[in-house]
């Protein structure tokens, strides 16, 4: 039984669990660093509890402080989230030892799949298709050096060396030629060491022109193992996710049920039991291969919750609880797609950018979702990631979805720092993303030296700032009509009715 539920995270995703434990009817405890003081999680939760220390190594990431707090609250269930110690084994056996209930998988899954040779591996027992390639174990970089150097004859080129712990692109590395092999390896070896305190990598061949296409899976302990079908995530850049759509635009009901089986024969091989993702390369030719399993709730899950019908962080709870999945069939319903809007600056490579958000107006309308966990005021500061929101639209059709989310991101306003929105718009109406035949290649194809802006930044942030000042200000407000039927005075007209906001 839970009753109680803390969330051991911050930001977006913090939001989106206590949102649910709200609707749950489960008591909630955020736990919170001290820069997030004035965050808007700190505020839904019903117990909100400051974690001690200045980084995050003290902070989200100190699972001793997190533990403790948890038993002074009464909390019965501690949530990961994503990121910070959603995939940290250890920590969900540390949770599970102090009786508490951990949402989400267990301990000896999180290892078999986060380390990604063993889930290769485990992943060959099971029946599912792997990317061709070799696992490499020494630790010993002379040796593993050597043992690359070989196995890379036997995979052949191109190939892709990638870290052996840890996610989100750190430890990747493309290689073309074998004279490029050495230096790539010690790269990688030396960012994985950095990143996740392990220096393995392995090789898998690098398949050119191939989506990336993902299957949400849930798990109870009633022996109920299911899917909820599929997810596109091919359009990325440095191995990070930027759109995501579901249904996959080119998938066949024929591979939807080859994959979503395969899917459920991976949860399956690890006792698996809650939500997770098992995610696939798709070639051109129909074939697909195991990517990777993430033990955890994906930032891209509301793209699947649109579709389906799922709340996927309630069935979570659910199944946290010792209750059987609510859900029933496969139904998969309209389209959905997911942008990601960050804090950065698309045209100089994506850097990372800070400032106030003086101005934060999200589109509104049918069939869109805001998922977020910043306000306008909020300041972005340089010391989490700077995602700010995800922005959903749903619609019946896949074109409908992209016309309502072309709307969206152009009604979308944040000013006081630099966002992706340009960015985010332009990719609307790349003729791969229309037509859906997009791959993990298209944003190195498009922009090899980097993404620019068609309309020069200053000449529309000016724009867009008159805009909202005039907004604010209440320039948009017209007197009405005289009673004599003449026209009269009207006032200024808005800036937001006269000002074509089309990004880029």
């Amino acid at each position: 039984m839970v009753s109680k539920v803390l969330v051991a995270n911050r930001g977006e995703i913090a939001c989106r669990i206590l949102r649910a434990c709200s609707e749950a009817g489960l008591a909630s405890v955020a736990v919170y660093a001290e820069n997030d003081t004035a965050s808007l999680f700190v505020e839904l939760a019903d117990e909100s509890v400051l974690l001690h220390g200045d980084t995050i190594a003290e902070t989200y990431l100190d699972q001793n402080q997190i533990l403790a707090i948890a038993a002074e609250t009464g909390a019965d269930a501690i949530h990961p989230g994503f990121g910070f110690l959603s995939e940290r084994a250890d920590f969900a056996r540390a949770v599970t030892a102090a009786g508490i209930q951990w949402v989400g998988p267990s301990a000896n899954a999180i290892e078999k799949m986060g380390d990604k040779m063993t889930a290769r591996i485990t992943m060959r027992g099971a029946g599912v298709p792997v990317i061709p390639g070799e696992e490499i174990e020494s630790t010993d970089e002379e040796e593993a050096l050597v043992a690359i150097q070989q196995a890379s004859t036997r995979v052949g080129y191109p190939l892709l060396l990638k870290a052996s712990s840890g996610g989100g692109g750190k430890g990747m590395r493309a290689v073309e030629h074998p004279e490029e092999l050495l230096d790539a390896a010690r790269s990688a070896r030396r960012e994985a060491l950095a990143a996740f305190g392990d220096g393995r990598v392995y090789l898998e061949r690098l398949l050119t022109g191939s989506k990336h296409v993902e299957i949400q899976v849930l798990a109870d302990r009633h022996g109920r193992t299911i899917h909820l079908g599929e997810r596109e995530c091919s359009v990325q850049r440095r191995h990070q996710k930027v759109f995501e759509e579901a249904p996959c635009a080119t998938m066949t009901e024929e591979i939807r049920s080859a994959m979503g089986k395969a899917a459920v024969a991976a949860a399956m091989a690890v006792n698996y039991e809650g939500a997770g993702t098992v995610e696939f390369l798709l070639a051109p030719n129909g074939e697909f291969f195991f990517l990777e399993m993430n033990t955890r709730i994906q930032v891209e899950h509301p793209v699947t919750e649109l579709v389906t019908g799922v709340d996927i962080v309630r069935e979570q709870l659910r199944i946290a609880a010792g209750h059987a999945m609510s859900c029933g069939e496969l139904h998969i319903r309209g389209h959905a797609i997911e942008v990601r809007l960050y804090a950065e600056d698309a045209s100089n490579n994506f850097l990372p950018a800070i400032g106030p958000l003086a101005v934060f107006i999200p589109p509104e309308g049918p069939g869109i979702r805001l998922d977020t966990g910043v306000r306008q005021g909020d300041d972005v500061t340089p010391n989490y990631d700077p995602m700010l929101a995800k922005l959903i639209v749903w619609a019946p059709s896949r074109e409908e979805a992209l016309q309502r989310m072309r709307r969206s991101l152009d009604e979308f306003v944040v000013l006081g720092t630099t966002t992706n929105l340009r960015f985010l718009r332009e990719l609307c109406d790349v003729p791969d993303v229309i037509d859906g035949t997009t791959d993990t290649t298209m944003i190195d194809r498009l922009w090899p030296q980097g993404w620019s802006p068609s309309v020069p930044l200053h000449i529309e942030d000016a724009a867009l700032m008159a805009a909202a000042v005039g907004e604010s200000a209440g320039l948009h407000r017209r007197n009405t009509p005289s009673s004599n039927g003449s026209d009269g005075p009207s006032g200024p007209v808005s800036p937001f009715a006269t000002l074509n906001r089309r990004y880029p």
